[in-house]
């Protein structure tokens, strides 16, 4: 039973750098990943591809052949793909039980009202494939009550498209704190409160929207997203261990691979804390690490990652250590390192 997300997101969202980033993540706990580029114009990836599109077909190719623009070119792409699924099924057999990362374009009609997509991954779940789709928006997004609505609504449409297990991440969120302070606390938009108190920040925006007409539109996408009840966000900092490994907790339990997964029996403690819920981190906490001391936050946490590369540069038998395990509500096992290999310690499953 493979598991995979479905990497989505508007361009410069940074789909393709949280692919690189959740790839040697995985990497370094232990969890066999491989990407698959199924973006026909993206000819550079800063991850290894273990399968790309462009070997199928590629954007140069469709535009020159049909006179198509790139939006256009992309979305035939993609339905070349749908007729073609023995060449993506083929592909991904060969990567037998690898976590999958599927990094998709950036356009936005792929995942809002284009079929192909959708079909694409609806046949792979057929074939067993546990999916989670992953739609990354830009954090600088708060920083403009409009920007913030407009993205409430393609959020929303993405989720009643894809119809997948979804999760909402608001990334580069490290860089909040360098924008003008927002008029409101984190969890005002990560958890799409009372829309109402923006409309009037909405107004003001600019003398365009500054009227009834508008008002009545924007009280409208306001209501609709809050009758739906569905949107919400993670938030996420790719370059930060502790935010990687709460978006993949976050994910696993969508996904159900916190339920079992291709690790199995035997896990190491490190695979085990990955599991572990204990340390998903509250509305209060992200806005403290992110907003209000995040200069003291990444000093505290380079101070341990040195003395973590410390520990792992001591001992007399030249081997290293790996990282320590992360704090978290169980105190028994703080600062302690993982035992690599075989644990030691067989769990034997019954039989239904």
């Amino acid at each position: 039973m493979p598991f995979a997300q479905l990497v989505l997101g508007s361009p410069g969202a940074g789909k393709s750098t949280y692919c690189d980033g959740m790839h040697q993540f995985m990497s370094a706990i232990g969890r066999e990943c491989s990407v698959v580029n199924l973006d026909p114009a993206n000819d550079k990836t800063n991850y290894p591809c273990a399968l790309d599109i462009r070997e199928l077909i590629t954007l140069e190719e469709i535009m020159n052949d049909d006179q198509l623009g790139p939006n256009g070119g992309v979305l035939y792409a993609f339905e070349e793909l749908e007729n073609n699924m023995e060449w993506l099924e083929k592909g991904l057999k060969e990567l037998g039980d690898s976590y999958i990362l599927f990094d998709c374009p950036g356009q936005v009609e792929l995942y809002t009202h284009h079929n192909s997509l959708r079909n694409i991954f609806f046949k792979l779940q057929k074939l067993g494939y546990r999916l989670v789709a992953v739609h990354l928006s830009d954090s600088f997004c708060l920083t403009q009550p409009s920007l913030y609505v407009s993205n409430l609504i393609l959020t929303l449409r993405a989720m009643l498209q894809m119809d997948l297990p979804h999760i909402n991440v608001l990334t580069k969120i490290d860089k909040v704190a360098s924008y003008d302070p927002l008029p409101f606390n984190l969890d005002f938009y990560t958890e799409v409160q009372d829309l109402s108190y923006l409309l009037s920040d909405v107004g003001e925006e600019s003398s365009i929207i500054h009227s009834e007409k508008f008002r009545r539109l924007n009280e409208a996408i306001a209501n609709l997203v809050e009758s739906f009840a569905l949107v919400r966000f993670e938030v996420l900092a790719v370059e930060n261990k502790k935010s990687m490994m709460h978006i993949l907790r976050v994910i696993d339990r969508a996904g159900g691979y916190v339920f079992g997964g291709a690790e199995g029996a035997n896990d190491t403690v490190w695979q085990v804390a990955m599991r572990n819920e204990g340390s998903m981190m509250e509305v209060g906490d992200i806005q403290e690490r992110w907003i209000d001391a995040k200069d003291a936050y990444d000093a505290a946490e380079q101070k341990e990652e040195e003395e973590q590369r410390k520990l792992m540069q001591g001992g007399d038998t030249g081997a290293t250590t790996p990282d320590l395990i992360p704090d978290d509500d169980d105190d028994e096992f703080d600062g302690m390192p993982p035992p690599t290999g075989d644990s030691g310690v067989k769990v034997v499953r019954k039989k239904t």
